[in-house]
Order: C-alpha cells, then sequence, then structure tokens
C-alpha cells in the first residue's frame, strides 16, 4: 500500500527538521574544532594537547557521521519530490512504514540495506 500525500508531507516536514539539526550541530562542531585548533600554546601540558587531539579526533569522526546522514536525507528528499520516497532504491518494493517511522531517511529495506552493507550488491 503506497503511502498517502499527508503521510509523505509528515515525514518530509520529519526530514526538514533533523536536516536542520544536523546542520546546526556540524556547524557548532566545526566552531568547537577551530576553537581548539586556535587554543593550542605553547604553555600548554603534552597530556593536554594529547586530551585536545583525541577530542578533535572524536568530533571530526562524529562529523562524517552526521555528514553521511545528511547525504541520506538529502537522498530521501530527492525522493519525496521525485514521488518514489518509500520505495526501496535497489528492489523497488515498499519499505515498511515501521522502518520509515523509525529512520525516515531510509531508503532501502532492511534486506537491501543488510546486503549492500555486507558488499552483496
Amino acid at each position: 500500500m503506497a503511502l498517502k500525500k499527508d503521510r509523505i508531507q509528515n515525514f518530509k516536514t520529519c526530514l526538514l527538521e533533523l536536516k536542520q539539526k544536523i546542520t546546526q550541530t556540524l556547524s557548532q562542531t566545526q566552531q568547537e574544532v577551530k576553537k581548539q585548533e586556535e587554543s593550542t600554546g605553547y604553555s600548554q601540558h603534552q597530556a593536554d594537547q594529547g586530551t585536545d587531539d583525541f577530542d578533535r579526533t572524536i568530533n571530526l569522526e562524529l562529523t562524517q557521521a552526521e555528514m553521511q546522514i545528511l547525504r541520506q536525507i538529502d537522498r530521501a528528499l530527492e525522493k519525496v519530490e521525485q514521488g518514489t520516497y518509500g520505495i526501496c532504491d535497489i528492489t523497488q518494493e515498499e519499505i515498511p512504514i515501521k522502518r520509515l517511522e523509525a529512520i525516515p531517511y531510509a531508503s532501502m529495506t532492511v534486506e537491501s540495506q543488510d546486503r549492500f552493507e555486507k558488499g552483496l550488491l
């Protein structure tokens, strides 16, 4: 059963809100990393420098994960505009509503996602 227009609009609103939150978080993270880079000085202890480097690495890894989610959100919004939201990119089957409620930016069914992650597709 295909998604109704009002349901798709609800998902679109959710996706746009999620995109705004992630974009805001990314901006804050970038500012924090810049501050950390600017605050390095000659009087800083080696252990403090190590902690700062570790924090910067964690922030950058989180940023990469958020960027990946942002790309998936953009793809989902693209699918909304194309009229294919809720349809698996691989099998063209409907993505279960429970999956979309949990992960509104899902572009594949669980089975297709699993095969994709295992490198079988």
